[in-house]
């Protein structure tokens, strides 16, 4: 629950700052038009997500035939999570990692790259696919979707301000030599855009903690999905792989997360972080360290 409170927080602090920048500066109507455009641009990429990126990495749908017991583990897994089992994919890509995309249950897919099915046990396994479907329950793709077009139209609203102040538009006889006018709307379209991305990016990293509760609890083992992250984690920073910025956030290790400072501006959380806090939630389980 506190996770979802976090993202019901976060996602009011995104409006709030649009809300803000929007009428400080294209005021009611501009705000508006803004939202609108970014709201038809991220519902075109919300509604066919799982077509264009299983297309990206060029995943093969696998059949109940080519791998009996992947599908049998998915099958279960998305029963004991209260969902539609969803079809497989695989990826050909040497570096193990794994990824959920689609609308929600009912219309989403599960995607394992050839690397992670060579590295990981079968609990291991279990583990990230039911991080993965906890994704698909918890309707990651969606809040995401919010999140992008809060986030777009913010990036819309300072893009015309900057043309703005390129046109000179705005401007009369009065407040044309005002330096502070000029200071602020800098400073705006500099300082805006990165408070925007560090909220985006505090959702994205509160939802892969709430993926990995979750998945913790569907395949009743949190030890399992934390050693399976540290394989992960270790094996993707010596196999490098062509991942997408756009859509890094998707797989369950980001090979372009950033550390430190940094981390604010990373969609996942640091993997060490991931797995302390799946340790402290088997220990609550009665699991042994």
């Amino acid at each position: 629950m506190g996770y979802m409170i976090r993202t019901a927080l976060l996602l009011g602090l995104l409006t709030g700052v649009l809300l803000f920048l929007g009428n400080a500066i294209a005021g009611q109507t501009g705000m508006i038009i803004a939202f609108i455009i970014a709201a038809v641009m991220n519902f075109l990429s919300y509604w066919f997500s799982d077509k264009i990126v299983l297309s990206m990495y060029r995943a093969k749908e696998i059949s109940p035939q080519e791998a009996p017991k992947l599908h049998a583990m998915v099958e279960e897994l998305a029963r004991r999570a209260e969902i539609p089992k969803p079809p497989i994919y695989l990826v050909p890509m040497d570096q193990p990692n794994a990824f959920a995309t689609g609308r929600g249950p009912g219309h989403a897919a599960v995607a394992v790259t050839r690397g992670i099915l060579e590295i990981l046990d079968e609990d291991e396994l279990r583990g990230v696919l039911a991080h993965e479907l906890a994704h698909v329950k918890n309707r990651d793709v969606l809040i995401a979707s919010i999140a992008a077009t809060i986030a777009g139209a913010i990036s819309m609203i300072v893009n015309w301000l900057q043309w703005a102040l390129i046109f000179g538009w705005g401007r009369d006889e009065e407040n044309n030599n005002n330096p502070l006018s000029l200071v602020g709307s800098i400073l705006l379209i500099i300082i805006t855009p990165i408070i925007a991305a560090i909220i985006q990016m505090a959702i994205s990293r509160s939802r892969e903690y709430l993926a990995d509760e979750t998945g913790a609890r569907i395949c009743g083992c949190p030890l399992a999905l934390a050693r399976a992250l540290e394989k992960i984690h270790n094996y993707a920073m010596q196999v490098p792989a062509r991942v997408n910025e756009g859509t890094a956030h998707l797989f369950i290790e980001n090979p372009l997360k950033g550390e430190g400072i940094w981390e604010l501006f990373s969609t996942h959380p640091s993997t060490e972080k991931r797995i302390a806090r799946l340790v402290e939630m088997a220990r609550r389980m009665g699991q042994g360290v």
